[in-house]
């Protein structure tokens, strides 16, 4: 193939296709760059207000817009990655639309990352290699989404218990002092 047909694969473009390991990289890194820009804007926009955080009126307009192009940047990628991955399977990029529908969405995403792409070239492109530091990246992300999951299940079991058992402390507490 020479050089001047030769496509290069820019993985923030919605052309070409994303494996499932590619695809779960690059959602996990643009989220993580996201929570630190949005740590950071919070946290210079608490500074620039002083120590009153009950005031949102106080929070400066620059903040704020840049909050709003940080969502709309990762909302975009997001979609990027989805239009990628369902290349990879061979479909419209449209259903990336799926993403806008509560509940529909959980299942469509569980859906992105359980099935499997296209093993020869599609309508999309040929198969799009997967790099050493994707693989780790995405094998990182998929277990860290079970553990968030399951974690996140123990928190709202142990959190009435542990409320429960705090209120009872403090009535035996109460009839001791009594």
């Amino acid at each position: 193939m020479n050089l001047s047909t030769q496509s290069v694969d820019h993985p923030l473009s919605p052309k070409g296709r994303f494996g499932r390991l590619s695809y779960a990289a690059w959602t996990f890194l643009s989220s993580i760059v996201a929570v630190i820009l949005i740590f950071v804007l919070a946290f210079t926009a608490v500074l620039s207000t002083g120590t009153n955080v009950e005031q949102p009126q106080n929070y400066p307009i620059l903040a704020i817009i840049l909050f709003l192009v940080v969502y709309i940047a990762l909302l975009y990628f997001s979609f990027v990655f989805t239009i990628r991955r369902l290349h990879d399977r061979n479909q419209s990029g449209w259903l990336s639309l799926l993403m806008l529908v509560p509940v529909v969405n959980l299942f469509f995403l569980i859906y992105l990352f359980c099935a499997k792409g296209s093993e020869a070239s599609n309508n999309f492109g040929p198969v799009r290699a997967t790099s050493a530091w994707e693989k780790v990246l995405g094998w990182i992300y998929i277990i860290i989404i079970p553990l968030a999951f399951i974690f996140g299940i123990i928190a709202a079991i142990s959190a009435p218990a542990y409320q429960d058992y705090e209120q009872r402390s403090q009535q035996i507490q109460m009839d001791q002092q009594n």
